[in-house]
């Protein structure tokens, strides 16, 4: 791995592991800050990823490896896209220049890239459980090392996050929560749990009785300062604050406080390690901070591609993403039938529901970081008539899995599940790659399952599922653009179950699944300039399968080929292979998939030529039966 070591600021030059850290003086410390701020802004201009949550937790970042020792000391961090300050620190400033490159640093946390990362996560609502499951097992087995959950304000919306609340005060005494408010996931926070954390932010009695308070345990000496600080303390909030969330879980409540005071926040954690009960830390954050761009649009910052660094521009796309044209054609739609609504939980940019919001507020719902409550507040919808349109990303989708199963399948509730990011997610890696939900949906009873092969029959596929009312549909599709296939200016209603024929043929049956049916017609054109006889079908549906047609092109061919951006078990070339046994037509079936394994980040033609996702291993393993 390349180092870049001779390119960084000169004190973070010389941080090879949290040890080096704790040799800085503590007047260093926010120049320090400033330098990583710099080297994200720099090398993240180049390789893109997460920088307005990082820059936003430098000086946290700082002061928890400056008082906790780790990797003996454990840090969970919800999410971990925030993570890139603690790699640094960790001995990967060296590399950061490589993150979320091929072969480079993950942009996630990752226990198998370093001894630091104590528990690797992408999905939010992870932290505070598994540090608490650490904390029992350092109980159990008589240790005194502490564990550090460190979360966002938004992972509070997160149902994981509530349950382990729950468990805190009777599973363990030494236990740290550092609350990061900035108010924003990967959008703007939404719900009561943000408003009552705002409500803690800006409460001026409490504000003043807390600095009144400060001032009073700093004039006091003696043994006893510690006692009377908890009392002091706790009265003032019994006074002014009776209803503070955390104690009510029998979590010692600290804070607010400012998380960008690097020597402030290294004594708070000198003296939070030295509590016998759970604790949590509430800091005020910047999303963004250090980078103009970044903290005015905080929204486009949480995770991007390249940018100019000077302003923080970023090359305009040429065509309209798969997330875009669903957006316009969904509010289109909503705006002719009253009963659309439109569902998502806590990425309305990302799923471009943004559109929606703006023109019909009134039909979109953002439930926060929610996803199994997401979906069953699309079943509450579909059962008073409504048209609820279920808008998350695939990788997300996996969380409100049994609520798809015995919710709305169950029910046959006519829930329209959107998945967006279906498919290699690149550099984002395997936590949010959406290569998984043709094989965890395509079993379950009478649900509608398609994807479209380009951007006309997305926005035909988007209007026959609002057509449908018989029960739940599904659609994938991909991250980005697509071929720019223009929609038709009348869309049309596709019939159920139908595939799309474009050529019939005698040697070879090709069946392109989405965007890959691209792969499948340049395997078209490869065999065919070798003399062979090709079908070439587009099958649309998942579920149902176009079963007539499939057997009939299956029977007459030597040999079948699927392709699709899922992993290769129980996807849609399984699909194929058994209607083909059951239907006793035995004929070699190869697949073009993604192997049985987890994908790595990466760019996607890397990748996709890494695990044999082209016409070239198409063909020569079509090439075999022939």
């Amino acid at each position: 791995m390349k180092s870049d070591s001779s390119e960084l600021p000169r004190l973070l030059k010389t941080i090879k592991s949290p040890a080096d850290l704790k040799k800085l003086n503590r007047s260093d410390l926010p120049l320090l800050a400033e330098e990583i701020r710099e080297v994200l802004i720099s090398r993240l201009s180049v390789t893109g990823g997460h920088l307005g949550p990082n820059l936003g937790v430098v000086e946290l970042s700082i002061a928890m490896h400056y008082v906790f020792d780790s990797p003996a000391d454990k840090f969970t961090f919800d999410v971990s896209h925030q993570g890139y300050v603690h790699k640094m620190l960790t001995g990967r400033a060296e590399e950061i220049h490589t993150i979320r490159t091929y072969e480079g640093l993950n942009g996630f946390l990752l226990r198998t890239e370093s001894e630091h990362d104590s528990y690797g996560a992408g999905h939010a609502g992870t932290a505070l459980s598994s540090a608490l499951g650490m904390a029992s097992a350092r109980d159990l087995v008589g240790g005194d090392n502490h564990v550090i959950a460190f979360a966002g304000d938004a992972a509070f919306t997160c149902g994981p996050t509530l349950e382990a609340l729950n468990n805190i005060s009777e599973t363990t005494k030494k236990f740290i929560i550092v609350l990061n408010d900035n108010e924003w996931s990967i959008d703007k926070n939404v719900g009561a749990i943000p408003r009552y954390f705002n409500n803690l932010q800006t409460s001026t009695t409490y504000s003043a009785v807390r600095k009144k308070t400060a001032d009073l345990v700093e004039k006091i000496a003696g043994s006893g300062i510690r006692k009377l600080a908890h009392k002091v303390e706790l009265g003032a909030k019994n006074l002014f604050s009776e209803n503070i969330l955390f104690e009510n879980f029998g979590i010692r409540y600290y804070g607010p406080v400012k998380g960008h005071d690097v020597n402030s926040l290294i004594d708070t954690f000198e003296y939070l390690k030295e509590q016998d009960e759970p604790v949590i830390l509430h800091a005020i954050t910047e999303k963004g901070k250090g980078y103009v761009p970044a903290l005015d649009n905080p929204g486009k910052f949480h995770g991007l591609g390249p940018y100019k660094k000077e302003d923080g521009s970023t090359a305009s796309a040429s065509l309209p993403t798969f997330s875009e044209i669903f957006g316009r054609t969904l509010t289109d739609i909503a705006k002719k039938d009253k009963k659309v609504t439109a569902i998502t939980a806590a990425m309305p940019g990302g799923t471009k529901l943004d559109i929606f919001k703006e023109e019909l507020n009134e039909r979109y719902f953002d439930v926060g970081i929610a996803e199994e409550h997401a979906a069953l507040f699309a079943c509450g919808h579909a059962c008073e008539g409504l048209k609820p349109f279920l808008t998350i990303y695939s990788t997300f989708m996996q969380r409100a899995y049994d609520m798809i199963i015995h919710d709305i399948a169950l029910q046959n509730l006519p829930v329209r599940l959107c998945m967006d990011r279906a498919g290699l997610s690149g550099d984002d890696g395997p936590t949010h790659h959406g290569l998984f939900d043709i094989g965890y949906l395509r079993h379950i009873p009478d649900l509608i399952h398609m994807q479209p092969k380009d951007e006309d029959e997305f926005v035909d596929m988007i209007h026959t599922m609002a057509a449908y009312d018989d029960g739940p549909t599904c659609i994938r599709y991909p991250r980005g653009a697509g071929v720019g296939a223009k929609p038709k200016a009348t869309p049309e209603i596709l019939t159920i179950g139908e595939a799309e024929l474009l050529q019939e043929g005698t040697d070879v049956c090709l069946i392109g699944l989405g965007h890959f049916f691209e792969i499948a017609v340049e395997t078209k054109d490869a065999l065919e300039a070798q003399g062979y006889s090709v079908t070439l079908i587009n099958p649309r549906w998942i579920k149902p399968l176009d079963a007539n047609m499939i057997k009939k092109y299956a029977a007459q061919s030597k040999v079948v080929c699927t392709f699709e951006d899922h992993v290769i078990l129980h996807g849609f070339g399984a699909s194929v292979i058994e209607l083909l046994h059951t239907s006793a037509i035995y004929k070699p079936v190869e697949r073009i998939a993604w192997p049985d394994e987890f994908v790595e980040h990466g760019k996607v033609p890397t990748l996709r030529e890494k695990h044999g996702i082209s016409t070239e291993n198409a063909v020569k393993l079509i090439s075999k039966h022939l």
